[in-house]
């Protein structure tokens, strides 16, 4: 039968007491980890949010009626316990920072009774986690994902606190928004008022934080909540969290400058992690080379080599078959790894090949210095001792190309070195190299739309340099555009925005836009802009991404409270469900097979 608190204060949360509290009376909450009756002896372990505190039932202390209680304490019942904090009779227990002392029970509450849970409450658990997220608030008493969440709440508060001290106002921007054609889908939400008409959940809070520039503002940030109906994948959710800011009066390197700094302050508060400043950068053009990517993992080399100087003109048809067709030949050096098996060289074709290219070429240097290779009959000795070189490969080796298109060849490389550093154990949680990847592309050719698009946003100002090929060789423009990496994986990112009337209308035809089409997505910003607008720049970082870093995971539903799962759906709440018809009928629509 559960019990009243009847006035009963808690003193301290579980995890909270040490041995600087020998000798206190105590009083504690919490949820029943586990309960041992040794016969005239009772161990409970009390569990709450701080951590695990062992507890001693002894009828001599608490009475009978205490002790038949704890007789019938079971695994999430919730209990309150007054006594006295002791040191450990036993052994100390090293794995619970409580585990010094133990508190000799003088009188129990049952508050709760718990019928018994699917799954043990537990670290690290095993249990398949569709059936925990089905029952995501048992799961989200387990202490990991408590100490995940703990985190995010910090790195909020340390961000905060650093922003306010760098004069940034905490602005809120809505959240019913209108459409926009650019970037990924809109999640939408008809209007019972505006029959026909929809309002839009937001992407970013981009339009309105630039506004709040041109209202003179000078320096916004926001926690904010976003919204993007796209596949998901392992570290992408369809509402997310982005900590973003806008500046006035400043260019790139302000923005760099206030970002890494918060970045190494909450790194240093939160987990201890000393960031050195200022950030390593490097330009998109090098990342993409260098490792295939705009978000390179610096942590190992394995480097891409561009070998089409070398192979032009040799026997081995793959090789010539993409040069002369406009392509790359490009590798990457696997040191020590020539005798790699058969088997996990043709895994590794079979895991290229699902980035779009046919599959691979390797050749190994044998210890011996001869060779192993898929190509070989087709190049002299000659040929293949120049493509060795030319990869600084060395008796051992593994030699791996791809041939393709530069974009396919790019990004099968550098996906390739990835996968391989994780087989080979080269990743090293606990090293968290930062850069800035700058100077990106203006704009991507969107084959499905036939047109260049814009690679962030329309509103990013381009290099000075390339203005004057806007409309002539829009492919070849640079953006004022920066992304904070770690660790392979886009932190945030950001922009110097276009406050000139001319350049932004440039812009628009760019994209394709005519003026009337821009005017009616985003006349109320143009507007704007007729009024004064200072120079400004901003960033956004990824939240969860962050804590996900921090709390070094590699599944973002393991940093939010309640996720969702892979089709947008949430397996608790079971949303997104049907509505009542009338409800549908106020809004105008009707749902069709």
């Amino acid at each position: 039968m559960a019990e009243s608190m009847k006035g009963l204060k808690r003193t301290h949360r579980c995890g909270e007491l040490s041995a600087a509290n020998i000798g206190e009376k105590v009083t504690v909450m919490g949820w029943v980890q586990k309960q041992r009756n040794k016969g005239g002896i009772i161990f409970v372990d009390l569990r709450d949010r701080a951590g695990i505190l062992q507890v001693i039932f002894e009828e001599s202390d608490c009475g009978t009626e205490h002790f038949a209680k704890a007789e019938k304490l079971r695994s999430e019942f919730v209990a309150a316990v007054t006594g006295r904090v002791e040191k450990r009779a036993g052994a100390v227990n090293e794995n619970l920072a409580t585990g010094e002392i133990e508190v000799r029970a003088e009188s129990l509450r049952i508050l709760s009774e718990s019928e018994t849970p699917p799954f043990p409450i537990e670290e690290n658990s095993r249990t398949k986690e569709e059936l925990r997220l089905k029952h995501r608030y048992l799961d989200l008493r387990r202490p990991d994902l408590q100490r995940n969440l703990m985190l995010r709440s910090r790195v909020t508060a340390a961000v905060h606190a650093f922003l306010k001290e760098e004069g940034f106002l905490e602005v809120e921007t809505p959240i019913l928004n209108k459409s926009t054609p650019e970037g990924a889908r809109d999640y939408l939400v008809p209007s019972r008022i505006h029959q026909g008409c929809f309002y839009a959940l937001p992407q970013s809070p981009q339009i309105f934080k630039q506004l709040l520039m041109c209202s003179g503002y000078d320096r916004y940030f926001q926690i904010a909540r976003c919204f993007r109906d796209e596949d998901l994948r392992a570290d992408r959710q369809p509402e997310f969290t982005q900590i973003d800011l806008e500046m006035s009066f400043v260019d790139q390197e302000d923005v760099l400058d206030v970002t890494e700094r918060m970045v190494a302050k909450v790194c240093k508060e939160t987990v201890g992690v000393e960031v050195p400043l200022p950030l390593k950068r490097m330009t998109w053009d090098e990342a993409m080379n260098r490792f295939g990517s705009d978000k390179p993992d610096t942590r190992f080399g394995m480097e891409l080599t561009d070998v089409s100087e070398t192979v032009k003109g040799c026997g081995f048809g793959v090789f010539t078959g993409a040069l002369e067709a406009g392509g790359s030949v490009r590798g990457i050096n696997v040191k020590g790894q020539a005798e790699m098996p058969r088997k996990k060289i043709d895994a590794l074709v079979e895991f290229a090949k699902g980035y779009g290219v046919k599959g691979l070429a390797y050749l190994a240097v044998l210890p011996d210095g001869s060779f192993k290779s898929s190509f070989a009959k087709f190049m002299t000795e000659e040929e293949l001792s120049s493509l060795v070189s030319a990869m600084a490969g060395e008796p051992g080796d593994l030699l791996l190309f791809a041939a393709d298109k530069l974009k396919l060849v790019w990004s099968v490389l550098g996906a390739l070195r990835v996968e391989l550093a994780r087989q080979l154990e080269m990743l090293d949680p606990n090293q968290y190299n930062f850069l800035w990847v700058t100077e990106f592309p203006q704009f991507e050719w969107s084959d499905e739309e036939e047109r260049f698009v814009a690679m962030h946003h329309p509103f990013t100002m381009p290099m000075e340099e390339d203005l004057e090929i806007l409309e002539s060789d829009p492919g070849k423009v640079r953006a004022k555009a920066y992304d904070i990496v770690v660790n392979g994986m886009e932190l945030g990112g950001g922009s110097e925005r276009i406050y000139q009337d001319e350049i932004q209308e440039r812009m628009f035809r760019a994209l394709g836009f005519t003026t009337e089409k821009a005017y009616e997505q985003f006349g109320f910003l143009m507007d704007a802009f007729k009024y004064g607008v200072p120079p400004h720049a901003g960033l956004a970082i990824g939240l969860e991404r962050f804590v996900m870093l921090l709390a070094q995971t590699d599944n973002i539903r393991d940093v939010i409270a309640f996720p969702k799962i892979k089709d947008a759906s949430c397996l608790m709440s079971e949303a997104p469900g049907a509505v009542d018809p009338k409800q549908l009928e106020e809004l105008h629509l009707q749902v069709t097979e």
